[in-house]
Order: structure tokens, then C-alpha cells, then sequence
């Protein structure tokens, strides 16, 4: 039997779903996505649909079907296990003639739920005659060949500002990777993984921005002159940065040099190695019964500098977790300052060098002596210090490489 196959417009239309277990789980936020007013009907559900049902994103009836709950709904899901509960609700829609999907039975079922891939504008589905594995297999090449195609250039205009991750290319977001790929010009630093930059199309136009001369603020001045040129232009701009744009890599400036121009901006956020660095060295910036805060501060202004903002009284009263970002420099005068406010001498630190990348290493160590064991290690920027007693962690856990 050949299938007709349709992509149905749901937004403000009812969809019933019925049962509140693990199926529905995954079937929900593709409905609530398409815009369509979910209502569940179900005596429990999963703490994840009852975060939605919260949110105001779906409604839930607290008990089992009734037939009168299939009244206005232009789809229904069956998401139980039960056959002859699930025959219940099936039948129900077929006298109204509206369209079931059966979780329990395909056959039994007047709609199918295809395997589904998304990119932007794009959602390609795959159905399948019970050979779901096919199908799965068949949407993921898809979804491969395009995230290596660039949507159409004028779906894409002005600057997208698009963290890179931490060093390691494939811990850049699906979203960024995709808007790389559609590029006219790409904006780069020096901490960007240089996959990252091979994969560019031949013609795309690539501004090594750590060659740009001047002083640190005249650089940042011309970079953000570059932005607005190139996207005046109608040149589709990413300015792509390690870790995450926003997370001491001056996006902020960027963005409001862009926005006074009259440039429009998209932010993709960036896995920022504030987290992942000390995550990838296996300790947890946060742990339960540990460390209940954490804090990120740039270090590459000493304690003692006038132009210095941190309030280093405060931190060193803090309980949690300290890490410092850009700080190699300046560690030893930040672990005195530290001590010298009140934190102890025999806290825990450690760092991480170039985490998430082949050339990654780290240290543990305590405060006190965490800056003369890094000058002795050899270690050399770009690295993360983390303080505090979630170092300690790293003795029971070492990730896997």
C-alpha cells in the first residue's frame, strides 16, 4: 500500500495526545514547536511533560480517555502501550474522522510519524513501510549532506556572532557549523579550531582578526568597522570566536557596533571553556553537598590594577568555585590576593591548558602553590584555573578521552 505523504500546519490547531509516558515525551515538543495547542490526557505524566503542562506549553486532564476528548482535535496521538485502550481511542477518531497516529500499532494507525531531520528552513521526513531503522538511517544521511550545504544566501543577512567552543571542532553548535557554511565572509581568531576554518569555501573571504595591528582597543575598533563593511555589502558576515562570544570575547561591543549601524545580528552561543575546560579535566565547576555557586572572572588585570573591577574582598568570602579565565599571567598575584582576604592557603586548584584539544593537559594542586606548579609544569595559555573544593572531585573521576 503506497502512503500519501503531507506536512501538516498545525499552529492553533488542537492536537490530543493521549498517555503521558516516555513516547509522548518525544512526541510533544515537536508539536509544541509547530505551534499546535497540545493537550494531554493521561493519569500521569513524566516530569518532563509536566514541566511543559507548567510552562503553559500543553494542557494536561489528569485521567483516562474518554471518547469525548477526541472533539475538536485535528490529530490525535496514541502514546500507550495498552492495545485495547489504544483500539479505544483510534476508533473514536475514526468516527469523527480525524487522523490517528498508534505508538502500539502502525498498522492500526490512519497516520504515521515519519524520522525527521531540520535545518532552518528545511525539515526533510522519511517514512518507512516498518523498516524504521531504514528510514533513521536514510533521514541521518540527509542530515549530514545538509549540514554541508549553506541555506540559499538570501535567507541569511548581516553578522552572526557564533561561538566556536573551546577549542575541540566538533563542540561547535549544529546551528553555527550550518551558518559557517553559508558564509560570504568569516571573521576569525586566533582560538577558533582551524578545522573549523579548512572546511570554508574557496571563495569565502577570511579575516585572520589576531593580524589586524594596532592596539588591543584600535583592533577592536577596526574588526567591528569590518563587520559593518562587509555586511553593508550584503555580504552574510560570521564573526567567529573561541568558546563563547559573550563570555569575555567583547560580542557585546561587536553587537552594538553592528545594531547603531543598522546591521542586523544573530547570537549563536558558544560552549564556553569557562565549563568545559575544567568539565573535559574532570571536575565539575559545580558538585552537590560541594559547591553550590560558581564564579568567572577574567584575570588578565592584576588585583593591584586601577582599571581592576573584581572585587577580590568578595570572592575570597565565597564558598563555591572560583575560575579564571586569561589569568596565567597574573597567577600568582591573584593566589596571594586571595590568601591574603581570607581564603585558605589549602584550597584546591588546578589547571587546565588548551581543554578539549589534543594538546590538553592540567595540574592539580592548592592555592598556595598552584602558581609556582604551573611555572614549573611548563604550562602556557590558553588555560583555566579553577579554585575551590570541586577540584577535588578529579581524585574519584577521570573522563574518558
Amino acid at each position: 500500500m503506497s502512503i500519501y505523504p503531507l506536512g501538516l500546519r498545525l499552529e492553533g490547531r488542537r492536537v490530543l495526545v493521549v498517555g503521558g509516558g516516555s513516547v509522548s515525551t518525544r512526541r510533544v515538543p515537536a508539536l509544541i514547536a509547530a505551534g499546535a495547542r497540545v493537550d494531554i490526557v493521561s493519569p500521569e505524566l513524566t516530569p518532563t511533560l509536566q514541566g511543559h503542562v507548567d510552562a503553559g506549553r500543553a494542557t494536561w486532564t489528569p485521567r483516562r480517555f474518554e471518547p469525548a476528548d477526541v472533539e475538536g482535535a485535528w490529530l490525535v496521538h496514541v502514546a500507550i502501550d495498552d492495545p485495547e485502550a489504544a483500539a479505544v481511542v483510534s476508533a473514536a477518531a475514526e468516527q469523527k474522522q480525524i487522523f490517528c497516529v498508534r505508538a502500539d500499532d502502525r498498522d492500526a494507525a490512519t497516520a504515521w510519524t515519519p524520522a525527521v531531520t531540520r535545518h532552518g528552513q528545511v525539515t526533510v521526513a522519511v517514512t518507512d513501510g516498518g523498516d524504521r531503522r531504514r528510514a533513521m538511517a536514510v533521514r541521518d544521511m540527509v542530515a549530514t549532506v545538509l549540514e554541508a550545504t549553506p541555506p540559499a544566501s538570501p535567507e541569511l543577512k548581516g553578522v552572526a556572532l557564533v561561538g566556536a567552543g573551546p577549542g575541540d571542532p566538533e563542540l561547535i553548535t549544529v546551528k553555527g557549523r550550518r551558518l559557517l557554511a553559508a558564509a560570504d565572509v568569516v571573521v576569525a581568531d586566533r582560538l577558533v579550531p582551524g578545522m573549523l576554518l579548512g572546511e570554508l569555501r574557496p571563495e569565502v573571504e577570511l579575516i585572520d582578526a589576531a593580524k589586524i595591528p594596532y592596539g588591543p582597543q584600535a583592533a577592536q575598533e577596526e574588526i567591528n568597522r569590518i563587520l559593518v563593511d562587509r555586511a553593508t555589502q550584503g555580504k552574510f558576515v560570521v564573526r567567529l570566536k573561541g568558546g563563547d562570544n559573550f563570555v569575555f570575547g567583547r560580542g557585546g561591543e561587536e553587537a552594538l557596533a553592528c545594531a547603531r549601524a543598522g546591521v542586523p545580528v544573530l547570537v549563536v552561543p558558544g560552549v564556553t571553556s569557562s565549563i568545559a575546560a575544567p568539565a573535559l579535566a574532570g571536575i565539575p565547576v559545580t558538585h552537590r553537598g560541594v559547591a553550590h555557586e560558581f564564579t568567572v572572572i577574567s584575570g588578565h588585570i592584576p588585583p593591584d590594577h586601577p582599571e581592576s573591577l573584581v572585587d577580590w574582598a568578595a570572592l575570597a568570602r565565597l564558598r563555591g568555585t572560583l575560575v579564571v579565565m586569561m589569568g596565567l599571567k597574573n597567577l600568582p598575584r591573584i593566589a596571594e590576593r586571595l590568601i591574603a582576604e581570607g581564603r585558605p592557603a589549602s584550597t584546591p586548584a588546578a589547571v587546565v591548558q588548551e581543554g578539549s584539544t589534543a594538546h590538553q593537559r592540567s595540574l592539580t594542586s592548592t592555592l598556595d602553590a598552584i602558581a609556582a606548579d604551573t611555572a614549573a609544569a611548563g604550562i602556557r595559555p590558553p588555560a583555566v584555573v579553577v579554585i575551590g573544593d570541586v577540584v577535588a572531585v578529579v581524585e574519584e573521576f577521570t573522563p574518558a578521552g
